[in-house]
């Protein structure tokens, strides 16, 4: 599976203002239930979201998190990501403030896909020029695009 399967522009947002990881996680599934097909509503989005974050942080470090859940309802897995203004705390384990979040939202029997979905993603972001570019990035599209080709070559 490529991120463009799972990803749309519509649901890629620069320079969000959050000034916590709640308020972060609420914003990720506004613009989810917003922009998806599946008519899911934001209060489950982020009960979910919120539900996993519970278990432990999905901060990974270098000011990235990978917010993720299963929704019951959903048949199809899908993704969004927004640039922070500012960095909020994620209990990173190496205390980084978090600038870069990609949700990722899967059916709820959806497991090997899931694992190699978050295992791609945790690879992507772990290229420092990567995230470097998605942090000084100017608007949405540029975003979109710099996840997509990453995904393209790699």
């Amino acid at each position: 599976m490529q991120l463009a399967d799972i990803l749309t522009p519509a649901r890629v947002v620069s320079h969000v203002q959050a000034g916590s990881k709640k308020r972060a996680l609420e914003t990720l599934s506004e613009i989810l239930a917003e922009h998806s097909p599946l008519g899911v509503p934001a209060i489950d989005i982020f009960d979910s979201l919120l539900a996993r974050e519970r278990l432990g942080t999905t901060a990974i470090d270098h000011g990235v998190a990978i917010p993720h859940g299963r929704i019951k309802t959903s048949t199809e897995t899908f993704g969004a990501f927004v640039q922070l203004e500012k960095g909020i705390d994620c209990d990173a384990m190496d205390c980084q403030s978090v600038q870069l979040l990609f949700a990722l939202l899967v059916p709820e029997k959806s497991t090997e896909e899931h694992l190699q979905l978050l295992a791609r993603l945790a690879k992507m972001f772990s290229d420092a020029e990567l995230r470097e570019q998605l942090r000084t990035a100017t608007d949405n599209q540029s975003l979109y695009d710099l996840l997509l080709e990453w995904d393209r070559q790699h």
